[in-house]
């Protein structure tokens, strides 16, 4: 039986002898954090793959983030650490009712979340990440928007660009959606001197009534520049573990304990030992027609 870090020990020498790149989302346990090679948001982690070295990459993660790395670095392997990994904000719209919408609105510029298939991303006409999303709607020539799948995310960028005209459905992350303004009150007053960061897919109501609403990387950076001492965390509560550790001196309080991705928590060290050994893990394969219609829309997103 070995402990954590004799695991921990056998991985990091595997990676090596395999040649193997390990990247793990900030909503991923501790653990395997420290094993990775780099650390972030889903976007980020996609470019970091495709200027890696290595020719297999192991997205410890969920299924649409393999699928963007796939999508930008179609000669190496891919692997999911977890084949039941997946994204339920990713899967709530299908290619088909995405047309129907198309066709609806057909003025409108298609503006995807990074948080969606690769399939969506062949229909859509640009992707944006929780960091990008505001300044690329600003800047777009068009006047109507259709803002998929997030409408949380797409309320709190029209809130902030009321000048042009935004169509949404019905979807987003429900981890973050189940986040209610009751959550904040009740934090605000067990911890009145903390600043509210808040993840804008949480609903409209709850990042108006934070300190700071930004992408995981900002909430990260707003705390390592912040000269407060107290912080309630309004996104997933394996940030609130990852403060603690980078920052003891402070104080890290979620705002919701029930704002789990039970997704993200599927992957354990174990899985992450047994992908790399070559036992594990699932690879990540995409028709070359996919790749090259959905690399136009985040090639749009990065011009």
């Amino acid at each position: 039986m070995l402990t954590m870090k004799e695991l921990q020990k056998r991985i990091i020498e595997l990676k090596k002898e395999k040649d193997v790149c390990i990247l793990a989302h900030a909503y991923q346990t501790h653990d395997i954090l420290e094993i990775a090679d780099f650390v972030g948001d889903s976007y980020g982690l996609s470019e970091q793959a495709a200027k890696a070295p290595q020719q297999t990459i192991l997205m410890c993660g969920v299924r649409f983030m393999a699928e963007t790395v796939k999508i930008l670095s179609p000669e190496k392997k891919v692997l999911l650490s977890h084949s039941d990994a997946g994204c339920p904000m990713a899967e709530q719209l299908s290619v088909d009712e995405l047309k129907k919408l198309k066709e609806k609105h057909p003025s409108a510029c298609v503006v995807a979340y990074i948080n969606t298939t690769a399939a969506l991303k062949c229909e859509c006409d640009i992707c944006v990440t929780s960091a990008s999303a505001l300044d690329i709607v600003k800047n777009l020539p068009q006047k109507e928007i259709l803002f998929i799948p997030d409408c949380n995310l797409g309320a709190w960028v029209k809130e902030q660009v009321p000048e042009k005209t935004f169509y949404f459905i019905d979807g987003g992350c429900p981890v973050h959606t189940a986040i209610s303004e009751e959550d904040v009150h009740r934090a605000r007053k067990a911890h009145p001197d903390a600043l509210l960061l808040v993840h804008p897919e949480c609903k409209n109501e709850v990042s108006r009534l934070s300190d700071y609403a930004g992408s995981t990387t900002g909430i990260l950076s707003y705390v390592e520049k912040s000269d407060a001492k107290e912080f309630i965390i309004g996104t997933e509560n394996s940030i609130v573990q990852h403060l603690k550790f980078s920052y003891p001196e402070k104080q890290f309080y979620p705002l919701s304990k029930d704002c789990i991705c039970h997704d993200m928590r599927l992957t354990t060290l174990v899985d992450v030992y047994r992908a790399v050994s070559g036992t594990g893990g699932e690879e990540i394969t995409l028709p070359e027609e996919t790749i090259k219609n959905a690399r136009k829309s985040i090639d749009a997103m990065l011009k």
